[in-house]
Order: C-alpha cells, then sequence, then structure tokens
C-alpha cells in the first residue's frame, strides 16, 4: 500500500540526487582516471576487471536489492547502499596494487546494486504519475549534470594531485546523502509476510560471474577450447536455466517472470541491456585511446567524456517533456537514432582527427542514453503498482548493469586480443608484452619505450580501439530495432 509522508519531498528529492551524484561521479571519474591508476599500479591486463568486478556485483544484487526493497522498505536498503558504496571508495583509495583495487571494486558493486534502483523508486514513490516524467527527467538530468564535474575533476586530481582523490571524492557526498534520507524520509511500509529469494540470487551471481570469467579471460590467460572454459560455460547455461526453472516455481520470486510479459518492460529492458554495453564502452575506453594514441593528457581524455556527460542531462531534461506530448516510443526512437550518430562518429575516429571529434561521439551517445534512459524509467513505473514497481525498475536497472558488465569484458577481450596479436606479429621482444601498453599512458613512459616500439603499440591499440567503435556501432543499429518494438500505447 503507497502511504509515503511528502511535506519533505524537496529534502527527499535533493538526497536522492545527491546519491545519484555520486554513481555519475564514479561513472566519469574513475574512467578517467585509469590510464593513471593503471601506469601507477601496474597490470594493464587486468584493466577491464577494474571495471567488471563494480559491474559484477553491481548486476549481481541489484535486483536482491529491488526485492528487499519491496519487501522491507525503500529507505533501510538505500541507507546500506550508501554505506557500503562509501566503503568501496575507501579502500580503492588506499589500494595498493590492482587486485585490492579490483576487491575495493566488488564491494562499490553492491552499494550501487542498492542505490541505484531504489533513489529512482523513492521518486516514483513520492511523485504521482502525471508528475513522474518531470521527475525523472531531473533524475537523470542530476545523474548527467553531475557527471559533467566528473572527468574535469578526474584529469585535474591526476595531474595536479593524485589519483586515490577520484575515491576520496565519495566520502563527503556520501555523508550528505546519508544524513537527508535518515532525517527527512518517512515511509508506512506493508506489515505483510512476504519471503526474500536467496536462492534466485545465489544462481545470478554464479551465471554472472561464470559468464564474465569467461568473456574477460578466454583467449587470454586460459584458451578458448580449454576444460575451464568449456567448464564455465556449462555452469553459466546450467546455473541460468535454474535461476529461470526456480523462478517460475515459488511464489514470491525475486524476478517476478511475469513483468516481462509487459511488453514496454520487456523491450525496454532488452534495449537498455545493449544501451549498457555501448555506456561503458565508451567511458571506460576513450580515456586510454586519448592518453595512449593521441597523447593528449588526463583532462583533455576527460573533457572527451564530459560533452556525454553534457547531453545526458540536457537530453533528460528534454525526454521529461517529450514524453508527456508526444510518448516515451517516440521519444526513445529519437534517442536511438542519437546513439547510431554517435556510433558512426567512434567507428570514423583516428588519432589524426583529434579530441575534439572523440568529444561529439560522446556528446551524440550521452544524448541517446538522456532520451531513452529517462522514457523506459517513466513507462515502466506506470506499467506496474507499488508493490512491483521496486523490482520493476531494478529489473531495468540490471538489464543495463548486465549489458554494461557483459560489455566491459567483452570489448576489454577484443581490445587485448588485437594488441596482443599486434606485438606478435610485430616480432618485438618478449620483454615487451601486453602489460607494456601501460607506458603509452604517461609522457615518461612513451618516452622510454623508444620510437618503434612506441609506433606498433600505438597501432595494436588504436587498431584494437577501432574494432570496439564498430561494436558500438552494431550495437546502436540493434538497440533502435527493439525500440521500434515497443508499444504505441501503455500496456
Amino acid at each position: 500500500m503507497e502511504q509515503i509522508h511528502t511535506k519533505n519531498r524537496p529534502f527527499i528529492l535533493a538526497s536522492v540526487m545527491l546519491a545519484m551524484f555520486l554513481a555519475a561521479i564514479e561513472a566519469t571519474i574513475v574512467s578517467t582516471a585509469m590510464p593513471s591508476i593503471v601506469a601507477d599500479l601496474g597490470g594493464f591486463r587486468l584493466y577491464s576487471w577494474v571495471f567488471s568486478a563494480y559491474l559484477l556485483t553491481n548486476a549481481s544484487t541489484v535486483l536482491l536489492f529491488g526485492r528487499l526493497a519491496d519487501v522491507f522498505g525503500r529507505k533501510p536498503i538505500f541507507l546500506t547502499g550508501i554505506s557500503l558504496f562509501m566503503l568501496g571508495a575507501i579502500v580503492s583509495a588506499l589500494a595498493p596494487n590492482m587486485q585490492v583495487l579490483i576487491g575495493a571494486r566488488l564491494i562499490q558493486g553492491v552499494g550501487a546494486g542498492a542505490l541505484m534502483p531504489i533513489a529512482t523508486t523513492i521518486v516514483g514513490d513520492i511523485y504521482t504519475k502525471e508528475e513522474r516524467a518531470k521527475i525523472q527527467g531531473y533524475l537523470s538530468s542530476v545523474w548527467g549534470i553531475s557527471a559533467v564535474t566528473g572527468p574535469a575533476l578526474g584529469g585535474f586530481f591526476v595531474d595536479v594531485l593524485s589519483w586515490p582523490f577520484v575515491f576520496w571524492m565519495n566520502i563527503p557526498l556520501g555523508l550528505l546523502a546519508l544524513a537527508g534520507i535518515t532525517f527527512f524520509f518517512k515511509e508506512d511500509t506493508s506489515l505483510e509476510k512476504r519471503s526474500v529469494d536467496m536462492v534466485g540470487s545465489i544462481w545470478v551471481v554464479i551465471a554472472v560471474s561464470s559468464l564474465l570469467f569467461i568473456l574477460v579471460e578466454g583467449g587470454q590467460r586460459v584458451p578458448w577450447l580449454s576444460a575451464e572454459i568449456i567448464g564455465l560455460l556449462a555452469l553459466f547455461l546450467g546455473s541460468l536455466l535454474a535461476f529461470l526453472h526456480h523462478e517460475k516455481s515459488i511464489e514470491d520470486p525475486m524476478l517476478p517472470l511475469h513483468l516481462w510479459s509487459i511488453k514496454s518492460i520487456r523491450y525496454a529492458n532488452i534495449t537498455s541491456f545493449l544501451t549498457g554495453m555501448i555506456l561503458i564502452g565508451v567511458s571506460s575506453y576513450l580515456p586510454a585511446f586519448v592518453q595512449g594514441v593521441m597523447e593528449r593528457s588526463a583532462t583533455i581524455a576527460g573533457f572527451t567524456l564530459t560533452t556525454m556527460s553534457i547531453g545526458w542531462p540536457i537530453a533528460s531534461t528534454i525526454a521529461g517533456r517529450l514524453v508527456l506530448k508526444i510518448g516515451f516510443r517516440k521519444t526513445s526512437i529519437i534517442g536511438g537514432v542519437s546513439l547510431i550518430i554517435g556510433g558512426i562518429v567512434f567507428s570514423l575516429l583516428s588519432p589524426e582527427r583529434g579530441p575534439l571529434v572523440a568529444a561529439l561521439g560522446s556528446l551524440f551517445i550521452g544524448i541517446g542514453m538522456g532520451l531513452t534512459s529517462t522514457s523506459f524509467i517513466v513507462s515502466i513505473q506506470n506499467a506496474v503498482s507499488w508493490q512491483s514497481r521496486a523490482i520493476a525498475t531494478a529489473s531495468n536497472m540490471f538489464m543495463r548493469t548486465i549489458g554494461s558488465a557483459l560489455g566491459a569484458a567483452l570489448l576489454g577481450g577484443i581490445l587485448n586480443n588485437r594488441v596482443e596479436e599486434f606485438i606478435r606479429s610485430a616480432g618485438l621482444p618478449e620483454r615487451i608484452d601486453l602489460n607494456s601498453t601501460n607506458q603509452l599512458l604517461t609522457v615518461e613512459g612513451r618516452e622510454s619505450l623508444g620510437p618503434e616500439v612506441r609506433r606498433i603499440l600505438q597501432e595494436g591499440l588504436s587498431s584494437g580501439l577501432h574494432m570496439v567503435y564498430i561494436g558500438l556501432l552494431l550495437l546502436a543499429g540493434v538497440s533502435v530495432l527493439f525500440i521500434l518494438l515497443l508499444p504505441k500505447k501503455e500496456d
């Protein structure tokens, strides 16, 4: 039963927006700082795991937390998410090596699994159906506006201070959001006894973990046709089937499969999976291209991501109005076209074209994400009741996060394999391997390589990233096809 005290709505909204700011900062600051982090801690081979680890636990827990929020209320789950997110940030800032950093990112991912869907759900709870389109547009725009400062701050911290500050940034913001929700958000939750599907959550963790390992390590440290990969593939398929069977057989499943019978939810979720792959492909690897291939500073690399963060909030604000005027389907189609334009720009990216072209591609991707994400959330929350709103919202977040997790792993594997292929075919000395790419990311490192080795590594990195961007264009095209399947009217 939906009975939320709304007299403190401005304060609650401000606290939720601040919490979303955490996720926005995390997404862009870490991406901008990653070349410097890898240059300091080493381990270019583990580059994609810094993103994949965060996305792994995020994807594995987002459905569980969405379910818990429907059972126990939004407030305790939200506060848990902020606390875990801050704990992961502290450990990340203190990490002495890549392994510890990856472990800390696992903790941050669990926090984000509770933080992201519940923040959006709280706004859905305290505003009416007519108000949601406008407010969700604001919420998405804050996610983007806050990210505008991320790349600039990331570049500043790397160039002027040091990379741990990209994680310390989260602590004061997290404390403010924690205080705001604690003091201003009061909710009346149903006392109805409902079970929590822990078994389903375990199957999700097993399935996502095994698939991520296959995509990140397959063809590199572990051969594709090895017993390990075949075993992991069997484990993934078995756990996926076990999850689906389990969800069908219990009374209170973690992910009610009947939600997928609603067209607006089904196609919005599939499209979010694809756009999640696009988003991680841009934010994870564009700084490496700008710094390693174009030989520009971390600040310039941050600028190329900032344009995505500018396009996102502007488009989200416009989407809130467009949804009311032309509907979520047409708004989503415009967003899909923008994603294709961004994909085309990235597919044409080369060292000679410079960072302005990279920034233009980011801008169109940001516009596409802003239009589609806002449209999807509004349509999904309007399609279900209060009792299912958190899990329905979480299902969309889950699909986008799974897309990002698999995208980080798959695109990272494509990049690493391509660079290794260049190194092998060039006949470079054995001391030059994939981890030597670390040295491209700093001025001192590039100067220590020698002109020939430097040229070959840059060509390999450029070639690998070009394949990544061709993949992004294909994903954008498929996204539009699924957007066209959205219903013209709400189910």
